[in-house]
């Protein structure tokens, strides 16, 4: 398996956990309602989420309101998830796809 496979298939795969974090997190605030921060499967899923939220401040523009950086971070993972599943498919095409199982 060649070097940009691996780091591919890894960026791939770091996107999909997170995307998983944050929908599960917000799947979640909707069943636990308001005490959705006392529950602690939503903390651990707010604590895996967390990086990526602030990364979606970092590249947001201000007037972006802190409530809705998780959508923003939602949104940019799954451009990244995208972008990344093409390039696997295109290196997949090159390589031959016995090397991508």
């Amino acid at each position: 398996m060649g070097p940009m496979l691996a780091l591919v298939t890894t960026v791939k795969l770091v996107a999909e956990i997170a995307l998983m974090a944050l929908l599960g997190q917000w799947v979640l605030g909707l069943l636990a309602g308001a005490k959705r921060d006392q529950n602690l499967f939503y903390q651990i899923l707010e604590i895996v989420g967390r990086p990526f939220v602030v990364v979606a401040r970092f590249l947001s523009p201000k007037f972006v309101v802190e409530p809705h950086l998780p959508l923003v971070a939602l949104l940019l993972l799954a451009f990244v998830w995208l972008a990344v599943t093409v390039v696997k498919i295109q290196i997949c095409l090159q390589l031959g796809v016995e090397h991508c199982k």
